[in-house]
């Protein structure tokens, strides 16, 4: 099963993300089940499958998981039951928390037990000022998710943990919890939600896709799950090379072709690192490639060279010196 994120691997914003559908239904054809999480709250699941089914995919409302919908489970958890959440957010995500047994609240003068903030296209500075009242007097604070940036379809935005900052920096309190990635809840809720039988899909059947290194990707690592990312969206060649170990995806792929294609082993042979015709190594704190810098293959080596020099205490990551990549790579 295949837990494809959103916002940078299939949409960007209105838009479809180039090769998405073609890779979609290829995979699909060839037995995979297709899911998506997102962390965006703001839409409900069948409104999201609308969008990407209008890019010529068969996608449905039950192969959606939300942060919205991970959200209510969270607080579920963590509150009493009718207790009151301030939302900034939209419906989805108040519809989601009122299921849940909560009661939810327009305002700080509500008096509620908690706030819970998410992103949204609307969201104001009255929205983030009735959140930091709240807080400072004594509501919890939560959040669906903190994603930095969002991909749309102008280039890259401000997202959820940008606009966290504020709030932050209002009331000098940090949110207690996040509901959606980096946390792995997201993909284990998944795996319960998308499974065909009373039976729970295992980890190893499970391959969650971003395109960000610091949620999609660490979620799974967090999980214990394998990961591809994809280089649509926020991650580069270089964010790959230069990755903490809890951010290093299984796979690197160029778009969601890569769903449907064998992707080759990085062999090591004493300081080389091969992936079929491209190699790698490290000379004192340079990588070096002997690939085309168009190559998927020679990211992939590169990539390898430069986790184990910095793993293996050769070179600090920050001194590492780094092959260059064009933007647009492609298989060999």
């Amino acid at each position: 099963m295949a837990l494809l994120d959103l916002d940078g691997v299939v949409y960007r914003g209105a838009h479809p993300v180039e090769h998405a559908a073609e890779g979609i239904d290829s995979a699909a054809r060839l037995g995979m089940h297709i899911a998506y999480t997102t962390n965006n709250p703001s839409r409900y699941p069948d409104v999201v499958a609308e969008q990407i089914s209008s890019f010529g995919v068969d996608a449905h409302g039950s192969d959606v998981i939300t942060s919205a919908m991970v959200s209510a489970a969270m607080l579920k958890e963590k509150l009493q039951p009718g207790a009151r959440v301030l939302v900034v957010g939209k419906d989805h995500l108040k519809t989601e928390l009122t299921q849940a047994g909560l009661v939810v609240v327009d305002c700080a003068a509500d008096n509620p037990d908690a706030v819970i903030q998410s992103w949204f296209p609307e969201i104001s500075w009255q929205h983030l000022s009735q959140a930091a009242y709240a807080i400072q007097h004594g509501a919890r604070y939560f959040v669906t998710n903190r994603d930095m940036t969002i991909p749309r379809e102008e280039g890259i935005a401000p997202g959820n943990g940008a606009l966290q900052l504020p709030v932050i920096a209002a009331t000098n309190q940090e949110p207690e919890a996040s509901a959606g990635k980096p946390e792995a809840a997201m993909y284990h809720q998944a795996r319960h939600l998308f499974s065909p039988t009373e039976q729970m899909v295992e980890t190893e059947d499970c391959l969650p896709v971003g395109d960000r290194l610091d949620t999609d990707i660490e979620a799974a690592n967090r999980g214990g799950y394998d990961s591809a990312v994809v280089l649509t969206g926020v991650a580069d060649a270089g964010q790959i090379m230069t990755a903490r170990a809890i951010e290093r995806p299984t796979y690197i792929c160029a778009d969601l072709l890569g769903l449907s294609l064998a992707q080759p082993d990085v062999k090591r042979e004493n300081s080389q690192f091969i992936c079929r015709d491209a190699r790698a190594w490290i000379d004192g704190n340079t990588v070096h490639m002997d690939a085309s810098n168009t190559s998927l293959d020679g990211l992939r080596a590169a990539a390898s060279a430069a986790w184990a020099a910095v793993d293996e205490g050769l070179c600090a990551l920050e001194d590492l010196h780094l092959p260059f990549f064009a933007s647009n790579l492609h298989e060999n």
